[in-house]
């Protein structure tokens, strides 16, 4: 949570906090009663030559630390996400269908791009006591798959870049309102994805806090 982005999201203001590095948002969840994990896929800043690649989704997980026994509890897991594909500054909160392709073992595939990200969650949020949460961390896998295999395997030119994080809610089902209704919690590292499977994180703990009380990273 203190080092750059590995890369640029194409499309996102560098005015955007989140833009270059990740960033911790509110780890007091006040007046909420619900959260949720997110995701957000992205073209690399500098171009994605890649028209044969997908990006593989699967295993999205959120945890809570307790201030009541200072332990690490599963909030959310999800094989499958569901998602939409967001303008890539999110103005206006518009979006459309993304591209999905659901896979063999419950996971989906997505491509990105024309302006558009893939912006997903679990189905579902998950109720919390909001005078017992410590520290939030959330985690999702992803890899870079073949979109036709009957066409040449081009994931070597991909460039996706992969962020998670999440949300607190008023409740299980309040409806967004221009963040009257919610406020993120955190926003990860944006890492790069490649053809090995990997495990992108965010945690809104402080450095010192995470070696007393290590998160659950599979």
């Amino acid at each position: 949570m203190q080092s750059p982005h590995e890369g640029s999201p194409h499309g996102v203001s560098q005015h955007y906090s989140w833009a270059t590095k990740p960033r911790v948002g509110s780890n007091n969840p006040k007046q909420f009663k619900a959260m949720t994990a997110w995701g957000q896929l992205y073209e690399a800043d500098q171009g994605n030559l890649a028209t044969n690649t997908r990006v593989q989704i699967k295993n999205i997980k959120a945890y809570y630390l307790s201030k009541l026994d200072n332990k690490w509890h599963l909030l959310q897991s999800s094989t499958k996400v569901e998602g939409a594909a967001y303008k890539e500054d999110f103005s206006g909160n518009a979006s459309t269908a993304a591209d999905i392709r659901y896979e063999s073992d419950g996971s989906v595939s997505v491509k990105v791009g024309n302006g558009y990200n893939f912006h997903f969650w679990p189905s579902g949020r998950a109720a919390i006591n909001p005078n017992d949460v410590r520290g939030m961390f959330t985690t999702v896998q992803a890899r870079l798959v073949i979109d036709n295999p009957i066409k040449r395997d081009d994931r070597s030119q991909g460039r996706y870049l992969l962020s998670v994080g999440g949300d607190y809610w008023l409740n299980l089902t309040a409806k967004w309102n221009n963040w009257s209704t919610n406020e993120d919690f955190g926003i990860g590292k944006f890492k790069y994805v490649t053809t090995e499977w990997q495990a992108f994180n965010m945690i809104t703990l402080p450095p010192v806090q995470i070696r007393r009380n290590q998160p659950p990273i599979e």
